[in-house]
């Protein structure tokens, strides 16, 4: 994407310069990207006209499009028109492509201070600054753009994407939208609101960007690379690969589409062949930040790769988008604690989170303690005795919830290696259905029993049909979104017979491992120790009053550590929990091969471990707001 504004402001004509009309059919050329031509017709209006320094802007300009060396002919129209601010401004777009940043920094400034109400050059500085790094400088440049131009499309996307640079992502979603309503058919906008929508989490309004953005620009291959990274986290495997190799076909060098592929066949279980597309993508970038951190999810890492650990801190030492330092920091972490050096480990873990808070919306823990309220006084007994009504019977739903680290992966896996089930992985429906507006809230005006029991009957049917469509012929289907767990009224109320799997841990390991782990978005408690402790407060809360509404028999307790402590004992409890004969492969279930895109990945494809168990005690002496939570 060309991100630098051309703008051939042009002179009063000279007495030795070509005719109006020779320079109207200049214009119309480029306007219609004809810049061959307009090359050709420059350089013959040149040869009797060449101290017109209107032309040799003209000429500088039909080079610099088509990649030609355009310094020379620029540095001309400068020496013919020192004060002609539209001059220094192409010389200085000349000067960026070139690399040479600095000198187009000064020329943009000399531009400016020509004419300080020259829109495109503020754009074009911005743009330059961006590159040196300097990036609230550049935001300046594109907001004086926007006070000059409100209505500066390109502005507004410029100043999204240093808005997303600097973690400023709801404001970086403004602008993008603000591009975009001046300008619809901007592809390079929807594919980067696209970027901003994937990391909030809005990973249906992220498709429909990218989606748009491809509609207009067929051949966009970064977009097609985005889309296989949003497709594989909505847990579409073939679309996201299909899009990357779309995007690869394009352009075989471009290394996001490799790292994805990559992670999908990490996802498939295949960590030997993701390592070689790893390396392959750092080959072509060597700084690549999603190769390098992607590697060191693949295995427990060792001493032996120190020279992995080295390259990607000096990496990490650079001026980096906070995103990007994130990913490094959570990875170098990872490395130092699987080498046993938890000192260095924690620190790394904590510049990720510190990094993290700094561009996520934070953690409101009264917004969450009265939110928690809320669903306890609203879903009670007599609400779900009158929203059950005639609702489906079916036995297919396991649901597997608790808190994130928990244990459900492993959990899914085991129950998901039996001939007769289907792990579905984490699906949203429930989540989607509790915000949206398809289900009739508790208590609210006009929520009758009739309007309740129609609303319930609506999504046990929906969420019935979904299963259907992933997996027709298992009995059972499991849906291991943790964060179920908010939702266990409105799920058993419409799905009174399905099973529930609570899946508990250590409070201390539990809440250790969610620090430890980067989380694309959704866990905004997830980055700060208090916050932490508090949401792991409200869970158990919550938890203690569905525990004591639903019935008996709808839920199964199992504790992560009974699990690996005693594996093939509480394989067939869940087992007979949700109604299903024995199978020994359950206790092969880090052979079986089925997609898994948690951060469990590599875990549950090995052989049952406690070596988890207890691993806060490694680093007891930074977490002292964990050690409030103990065993309820």
């Amino acid at each position: 994407m060309n991100e630098i504004v051309t703008s051939a402001t042009q002179p009063p004509a000279q007495a030795d310069g070509p005719a109006p009309a020779a320079i109207g059919e200049l214009a119309l050329l480029a306007r219609a990207g004809r810049y061959a031509d307009l090359e050709t017709r420059t350089r013959q209006l040149l040869e009797q006209h060449p101290n017109a320094g209107m032309l040799w802007q003209w000429l500088g300009i039909a080079l610099r499009t088509q990649g030609k060396d355009s310094l020379p002919a620029l540095q001309r129209a400068i020496a013919l028109l020192p004060d002609d601010a539209g001059a220094h401004n192409n010389l200085g777009n000349a000067l960026g492509q070139s690399g040479r940043l600095e000198e187009a920094v000064a020329s943009f400034q000399r531009a400016l201070a020509l004419n300080p109400e020259f829109a495109e050059a503020h754009n074009n500085l911005g743009y330059v600054l961006r590159r040196l790094g300097r990036l609230d400088d550049a935001a300046s440049g594109y907001r004086r753009a926007l006070q000059i131009k409100p209505g500066y499309a390109e502005a507004h996307h410029n100043l999204g994407d240093v808005l997303q640079r600097l973690g400023r992502l709801d404001d970086a979603v403004t602008s993008y939208q603000r591009a975009l309503a001046l300008s619809p058919d901007f592809a390079e906008a929807h594919n980067n609101l696209g970027n901003v929508l994937r990391s909030l989490g809005l990973l249906d309004d992220a498709l429909a960007s990218y989606r748009r953005a491809l509609q207009l620009r067929p051949d966009f291959s970064a977009a097609h690379a985005n889309l296989g990274i949003a497709l594989r986290l909505a847990g579409e495997q073939d679309a996201a690969e299909a899009s990357c190799r779309q995007a690869l076909a394009i352009d075989p060098n471009f290394a996001a589409s490799i790292a994805t592929l990559a992670e999908i066949s990490a996802d498939q279980g295949r960590f030997a062949e993701s390592e070689l597309l790893f390396q392959r993508a750092i080959a072509i970038e060597p700084e690549t930040a999603e190769a390098w951190v992607g590697i060191s999810r693949l295995r427990k890492m060792t001493v032996d790769d120190a020279a992995w650990v080295a390259q990607a801190q000096r990496i990490a030492a650079r001026p980096l988008p906070p995103q990007k330092q994130v990913q490094f920091r959570y990875a170098i972490g990872k490395y130092f604690d699987d080498t046993q050096q938890y000192e260095q480990a924690f620190e790394n873990y904590r510049r990720a989170n510190d990094l993290t808070r700094r561009y996520r919306s934070g953690y409101d823990r009264q917004q969450m303690t009265q939110a928690v309220d809320s669903i306890i006084r609203c879903y009670d007994r007599e609400w779900l005795r009158r929203a059950r009504g005639n609702v489906d019977a079916s036995v297919r739903p396991v649901f597997i919830i608790g808190m994130p680290r928990s244990g459900t992966t492993l959990a899914e896996q085991i129950l998901a290696s039996h001939r007769s089930v289907f792990g579905a992985g984490e699906l949203m429906f429930w989540n989607r259905a509790a915000t949206g507006d398809r289900a009739t809230a508790p208590g609210s005006p006009g929520s009758g029993e009739h309007a309740h029991t129609r609303a319930v009957a609506v999504l046990a049917r929906d969420y019935l049909r979904l299963l259907e469509r992933l997996s027709p012929g298992a009995l059972r289907v499991v849906d291991k979104m943790p964060g179920n767990f908010l939702h266990l009224g409105l799920i058993h109320a419409a799905l009174p017979r399905a099973h529930i799997i609570h899946m508990r841990r250590d409070p201390i390991d539990t809440c250790l491992s969610i620090y430890f782990q980067h989380f694309e978005a959704f866990h905004s408690y997830a980055s700060d120790l208090d916050d932490l402790a508090h949401y792991y407060q409200q869970y158990r809360r919550l938890m203690a009053h569905w525990q004591a509404i639903l019935p008996a028999q709808a839920m199964l307790d199992l504790s992560y550590e009974a699990l690996v402590g005693d594996q093939e004992a509480c394989s067939r409890g869940m087992l007979e929990f949700i109604g299903l004969p024995w199978d020994p492969q359950c206790m092969e279930f880090h052979r079986t091969s089925r997609r898994v895109i948690s951060a469990s990945k590599w875990q549950v494809r090995q052989r049952i471990s406690s070596s988890s168990v207890g691993r806060w005690r490694n680093y007891q002496r930074f977490i002292e707001p964990l050690l409030r939570l103990t065993q309820p």
